[in-house]
């Protein structure tokens, strides 16, 4: 029978871009393999992924999606992501076995590769004696964090909102307790209940595939290794096979994308080298209409050439996209004579740009990116400096990382409330393109783009690491 890994992501677009390129980056390895991917659909807007299933599915041969049959919620009043995903990916592993179970007649299955929030998965996997596998889509520091949180959770009885104080845990700096993921603030929420059940499942696997380079994150990688995270010797083989970032993102609204690509690509063109601000947040952040505002006054103010991204509003306060909103009036949006006063220097583009392209090209010198793992990547390849505006997630754990850690980043300073005034904007955007440290970070920038392309080349280090993960599955 045919050879064959099966992967199953969790809905978002951003997840299941990182599993296809895990896919891609297993058949360099081993090109007779087989790449099955599971999909799961949830009741909120996950981002657009049908156009880029079947460009994927009609490019590469071996890798093939199975659409897994839609499971009915029970009224829940809860509109946070994390929770309805959890819901939708625990109720769905009945279809997850007859999946599996169906594969199976026709090929060898090596492993069920499963990302954080379909750790559920693994006890069907482990039914049917096949290996599980997770992989982390974020870097070595959350791993350790994950790893560690069972050991969070014993060693205190309060909620970590009531915390107020530093987490001590092995491989990354200090981490306020205040910037730990949303769903885990609260003890009491289902969703810390989630990814308590999560985090306890890792050690179990036999495996965990990680999205980063062992020199970008040399201090956790070196953590994770020594098996410092997990009590009692328990951590599973830590394999480093990053940086996977899709070189193309989702085909959909095709005609809309490339009009956008070629505008603001033909705009870079005509830039100076190394002056322009690119400002992204990712497929799922949003704004209020009072930060779009201070956001257009702080790069105004700043005097730099910005490319910036904008996305209508939420219509309920949340900083994460639940539902499409389509027509953006920009005008309404951002201050008066906002647009001409910018227009010589500056550029806004509707809801989304080529990411991966603007930030290879050689105009653009700095990056403001919600600090999603995806972003922070390609950021690294392309060796541009950040300025770190997290908004949901484990986002404000990258921030960390990326200002005290690996030096790549500014922080951008947010009130209590979360707001952030367009001083702080003007002062990042400033720091990043004129300051020392701004200097320094963009040569760190560059080096790391070097190193991240020696981990991939032979005999590099996540090319090493790829090759034990294959290797593997024959002793199984």
């Amino acid at each position: 029978m045919e050879e064959a890994i099966v992967l199953y992501p969790s809905p978002p677009i951003g997840h299941l871009i990182s599993m296809v390129e895990l896919g891609k980056l297993l058949l360099t390895q081993n090109p007779s393999l087989y790449i099955h991917i599971l999909i799961t659909s949830v009741p909120y807007d996950s981002g657009s992924t049908a156009p880029y299933i079947a460009n994927v599915a009609a490019t590469i041969p071996s890798i093939k999606f199975h659409h897994l049959p839609t499971v009915t919620l029970p009224s829940t009043k809860t509109t946070h992501h994390e929770e309805l995903t959890s819901e939708v990916l625990r109720l769905s592993n009945p279809h997850v076995r007859e999946e599996l179970l169906s594969i199976s007649k026709n090929y060898t299955i090596h492993g069920l590769v499963v990302d954080v929030f379909c750790c559920a998965a693994l006890s069907v996997a482990k039914e049917l004696s096949i290996p599980g596998y997770h992989f982390s889509s974020s870097g070595a520091g959350v791993l350790a964090i994950f790893l560690y949180f069972p050991t969070i959770h014993n060693t205190t009885t309060k909620s970590l909102k009531d915390l107020n104080s530093l987490l001590h845990i092995p491989g990354v700096p200090p981490i306020p307790s205040s910037d730990m993921p949303i769903p885990v603030l609260d003890r009491d929420d289902k969703s810390y209940e989630n990814f308590l059940d999560s985090s306890s499942s890792f050690p179990e696997s036999a495996g965990i595939v990680v999205n980063t380079f062992a020199s970008l994150e040399a201090r956790a990688v070196k953590t994770l290794s020594e098996g410092l995270c997990v009590p009692n010797n328990r951590t599973p083989p830590i394999y480093c096979i990053g940086p996977l970032i899709a070189t193309e993102g989702p085909k959909d609204d095709a005609g809309t994308r490339n009009g956008t690509a070629l505008e603001c690509l033909t705009w870079l063109d005509s830039q100076p080298v190394g002056s322009v601000v690119f400002l992204c947040f990712g497929s799922l952040g949003l704004f209020s209409k009072e930060q779009l505002r201070e956001i257009a006054f702080g790069l105004e103010r700043s005097g730099h050439r910005g490319l910036w991204v904008v996305r209508n509003p939420p219509s309920d306060k949340k900083s994460v996209a639940l539902s499409a909103h389509p027509n953006i009036d920009l005008d309404s949006l951002l201050p008066e004579g906002f647009l001409d006063r910018t227009k010589e220097r500056g550029l806004v583009l509707k809801s989304w740009a080529p990411q991966v392209a603007v930030l290879n090209h050689p105009s653009v010198g700095g990056f403001v990116s919600h600090c999603g793992w995806n972003s922070v990547l390609e950021a690294v390849c392309a060796g541009v400096p950040l300025v770190a505006w997290p908004l949901y997630a484990e986002q404000r754990l990258n921030r960390i990382f990326l200002v005290e850690e690996m030096k790549l980043a500014l922080p951008m300073n947010e009130s209590d409330n979360g707001f952030v005034s367009s001083a702080e904007v003007e002062e990042r955007v400033l720091g990043l393109m004129e300051s020392e440290e701004g200097k320094l970070i963009r040569e760190r920038a560059i080096a790391m783009k070097i190193a991240a392309q020696a981990a991939l080349n032979e005999g590099g280090s996540s090319r090493v690491a790829l090759s034990k993960l294959v290797e593997s599955w024959k002793d199984k």
